[in-house]
C-alpha cells in the first residue's frame, strides 16, 4: 500500500534516517570535543549519553506497531477483455491470409519447362 511506503526510502522508514543522523552527528561532535582542553573534553560522553538514550527511547517506543495491518485481496478485472480478443482474431486472419500467400507465391511456385531445340 502506498500509504505505508509513503516515508519509505530504499526499503526502510523515516525512524532509520534518524537514527544515522543522530550518530553521525554524535560521532561528529565526539571527534571534535575530543580535541578540546578541560571540561569540554569530559562533554564526549555526555553526548555519548544523550544519544544512547535517545536511540533506546525511538527503539523501545515506536510509532507504528509492529505488526502490519491485514491485506485486503483486490480482483483482478479485465477490462479490454473484448477488445483484445477482437486484436487477436484479427492477427490469426492476417496471419492465415499472409500463409496462404506465401504457399501460392513462394512453395508451390509453377515451375515452367523449357523448350526443346530441334536440330
Amino acid at each position: 500500500r502506498s500509504s505505508d511506503l509513503a516515508g519509505a526510502v530504499f526499503g526502510v522508514g523515516t525512524g532509520v534516517f534518524i537514527l544515522v543522523i543522530l550518530w553521525v552527528l554524535t560521532l561528529l561532535l565526539c571527534v571534535i570535543l575530543s580535541r578540546a582542553a578541560g571540561f569540554a573534553k569530559l562533554s564526549v560522553i555526555l553526548v555519548f549519553l544523550v544519544s544512547l538514550i535517545v536511540t533506546l527511547s525511538l527503539v523501545f517506543f515506536p510509532r507504528a506497531t509492529q505488526t502490519p495491518d491485514p491485506v485486503k485481496e483486490s480482483q483482478i478485472v479485465d477490462t479490454f477483455f473484448i477488445g483484445r480478443y477482437f486484436l487477436v482474431t484479427i492477427l490469426g486472419a492476417v496471419f492465415l491470409g499472409s500463409l496462404f500467400l506465401v504457399l501460392i507465391y513462394h512453395v508451390i511456385e509453377p515451375v515452367y519447362a523449357k523448350p526443346l531445340q530441334i536440330r
